[in-house]
């Protein structure tokens, strides 16, 4: 049997974000519109077979997500999340969570961090397959010179959240 997700649209600043949840109102999957084939790829590596069918996300997940790109940035901590994938990754994106809006940490940090020093490469892979964008902010990692590096929606998105958090981007 698939995994049965419900899928809704918010209007954001930066394009038409992708909110996939489940029967018990958890964010599943948070992507934009214009990379739905890369979203849906990532639901499928983490759950398998995935039915979506239309349904609203909770309305609070929704208002939280409103006010975060309405510059409330303390609001992310508000949406309820579940991630399915390894236990590594699953390290990498709970930490995520943990980087606070308006800072940025490097892929060496983030790998010190989970206490894993030289896993560098493996968090940046951790990263590219997060599934749920914004919520768990894999636009806060940087390259170790402060340079932007990748970000799965687009490195103009990457750079409008982190301006939108007050990070000083070159």
């Amino acid at each position: 049997m698939p995994e049965r997700f419900g899928l809704d649209r918010l209007t954001t600043p930066i394009g038409t974000a992708l909110l996939v949840t489940d029967a018990d109102g958890n964010l599943r999957a948070l992507d934009w519109d214009d990379y739905e084939h890369r979203m849906r790829e990532l639901l499928r590596l983490h759950y398998g077979a995935v039915e979506l069918g239309d349904r609203p996300a909770p309305t609070q997940m929704r208002t939280a997500l409103s006010r975060y790109f309405d510059g409330d940035l303390g609001q992310l901590s508000r949406v309820a999340w579940r991630v399915a994938g390894t236990p590594f990754q699953q390290k990498v994106w709970t930490a995520l969570a943990h980087i606070p809006a308006g800072t940025t940490m490097s892929y060496g940090a983030m790998a010190a961090s989970i206490d894993m020093p030289k896993a560098i490469r493996a968090v940046g892979h951790a990263n590219g397959s997060n599934p749920i964008s914004v919520v768990l902010p894999c636009h806060r990692l940087i390259g170790a010179d402060g340079s932007l590096v990748k970000y799965g929606g687009g490195l103009e998105r990457k750079r409008w959240l982190l301006r939108h958090e007050g990070v000083e981007v070159r």
